[in-house]
This record gives C-alpha cells, structure tokens and sequence, in this order.
C-alpha cells in the first residue's frame, strides 16, 4: 500500500507565509506527478501547482508568482511554499501522487491540510 502524509497546514495572516509538505510511503516503484490541489468549502477541488520529475512545474494563474512547488525526489516529498496569501487561499489543501506500483500507474491522496488565511 501507499501513503501520503501532508504537513505544515494552519491559521495565517493576510499576507504571510505557510509551507506544505507531503511525504509518500510505501510500496512505490516511482513516482510521476506529484501535485497539491485545494478545496474551498462549496467549491470543486482544483489544481493549485503539479510538478514532474522536480523540474517540469505547472501552476493555477491564481496561485502564479505567489506559490513555489518542489521535489526531493530521494525523498519522494513535495512542497508549497505559499506566500503572500490571500484570504481566497483559504481552503483544505491534498497532495497527490501518480505512483507506479508493480508496472501500473495508481493515484493516491493525502488526507488534507487546512489552510485557513484570515484579513
């Protein structure tokens, strides 16, 4: 089996700074996109920043020039560092991963940060 396990959720000011993690566990052969996606209460989920083999990034315009993805590949973590937040970021935060496993590709979750940006 898979985990994802996410940190770094919280309560911030307008304006200020939160980082989030997220650590995948278990029976991975490799792993392909590993991205994090929101969901504001009465909202869809969206894309918030996907990132491919820690070079290739991909962001929401909402979230551009504010939002840094990375990747430690060794590690097999992913990061948001979030600044400059808006209380429009407010919203749970869920990492995923596309991770092979015995020559097929399955997409896991992890169980969702709150993040909680006040004005």
């Amino acid at each position: 089996q898979v985990q994802l396990v996410e940190s770094g959720g919280g309560l911030v000011q307008s304006g200020g700074s939160l980082r989030l993690s997220c650590a995948a566990s278990g029976s991975i052969f490799s792993i392909g996109v590993m991205g994090w996606y929101r969901q504001a209460p009465g909202k869809q989920r969206e894309l918030v920043a996907a990132i491919v083999s820690g070079v290739s990034t991909n962001y929401a315009d909402a979230v551009k020039g504010r939002f840094t993805i990375s990747r430690d590949t060794a590690k097999n973590t992913v990061y948001l560092q979030m600044n400059s937040l808006k209380p429009e970021d407010t919203a749970v935060y869920y990492c995923n991963a596309r991770v092979n496993r015995r020559g097929s590709w399955y997409d896991y979750w992890g169980q969702g940060s709150q993040v909680t940006v006040s004005s």
